[in-house]
């Protein structure tokens, strides 16, 4: 099978650029496709400089729904937004004030990847930080998925008024030009061997080699590749179920499965069960107390809202439009006119 690759490599633009993160893509471009992947064959989307994090978003998005392997070749920078301190890679246009607008926030990776089968994705970040963000990490580990493979480096700041090579990537990309792909670990040791004096052990070293076999979201992904969508929705059925009784029903053990459902219906194009869905994750997590701007409680309603601009009934549209208008006046997100979209639509619905 195909395997698929993404190369990511961001960095703002002018004297916030912390590493010319740009600089190792066209050593990666020399690499061959089926190499970076690890497959026989492989497809590749490059993504460089990019300036807007929805449109990092719906590449990630279209390379986690394909199937076979993934790897995602990440460089940048990473910073903190202002509101919720949350480490977010900072593209073309990030600023430190607009790091929640302009940046991706890391979260959004994790949460993209998170229905790929175990052991079929694999990240190597190769990540500098600023000061304030270096002293966040120091305390808070990287949260990249748990069903991921994961290896790299974080580096702290670099000396002031320069910019930061890419050496970790670039010692990666050097190996692979052998034509060889050895075993991830493997690499990442290997990399790290070419640029030890250089970092000095100053960096924070990232190996998550990802869970072992068994895991029930495997099964389930497995279930929706063969186009098993009613199976893989009663597997996730019986792990709500028992995360309920075992925790109660606005438990984050609850939520996740509920959350994977919603997921599920989005697969099997079912945009009115998805959104209807979405909608009741957001309204839970509201009433346990869940800040509007949190990670989890924003997501839910965006992709609420993405579900329901794909409903072409016009009943459960205008039913589900005015829950998800209400919804918006408290969680507007970080897109800017996100209710005054629904309302436009709802006006169109006659609602």
């Amino acid at each position: 099978m195909p395997g698929t690759v993404l190369l990511l490599a961001a960095a703002p633009v002018g004297k916030g650029c912390l590493v010319d993160a740009a600089s190792v893509l066209p050593v990666l471009a020399a690499v061959p496709p089926a190499v970076l992947a690890g497959t026989d064959t492989a497809n590749v989307v490059e993504l460089a400089d990019p300036l807007e994090p929805q449109a990092v978003l719906t590449r990630l998005r279209a390379a986690a729904a394909a199937p076979g392997p993934l790897t995602v070749y990440v460089t940048g920078q990473l910073q903190l937004d202002r509101r919720q301190r949350l480490p977010h890679l900072a593209l073309a246009r990030t600023t430190p004030a607009t790091v929640r607008y302009t940046a991706l926030p890391w979260h959004w990776i994790r949460e993209e990847l998170r229905l790929r089968p175990t052991g079929a994705t694999a990240l190597l970040l190769d990540l500098h930080a600023d000061a304030e963000t270096w002293r966040w990490l120091r305390e808070h580990p990287l949260d990249s998925g748990r069903n991921n493979a994961v290896y790299g480096r974080v580096a702290p700041p670099p000396s002031r008024w320069s910019v930061a090579e890419p050496s970790y990537m670039k010692a990666v990309a050097t190996i692979l030009r052998s034509g060889y792909r050895p075993p991830l670990e493997e690499l990442h040791q290997q990399a790290l061997t070419r640029i030890e004096p250089e970092s000095a052990g100053a960096d924070l070293v990232l190996t998550a080699p990802g869970p072992a076999a068994g895991d029930p979201h495997a099964v389930i992904a497995a279930a929706v590749r063969s186009g098993r969508h009613a199976d893989a929705d009663a597997l996730a059925a019986r792990h709500e179920e028992a995360a309920v009784r075992a925790h109660g029903p606005a438990s984050e053990e609850a939520l996740h499965w509920t959350e994977v459902r919603a997921d599920l219906a989005m697969f099997a194009g079912d945009p009115v069960r998805s959104c209807r869905t979405w909608l009741a994750v957001a309204t839970a997590r509201l009433a346990a107390g869940q800040a509007p701007d949190a990670p989890a409680v924003e997501a839910a309603v965006d992709r609420a809202h993405h579900q329901w601009g794909r409903i072409r009934d016009a009943a459960p549209a205008r039913e589900l439009g005015s829950a998800l208008a209400r919804l918006r006046s408290q969680v507007p997100g970080r897109r800017e006119g996100a209710l005054d979209d629904v309302r436009r639509r709802l006006a169109g619905l006659g609602a």
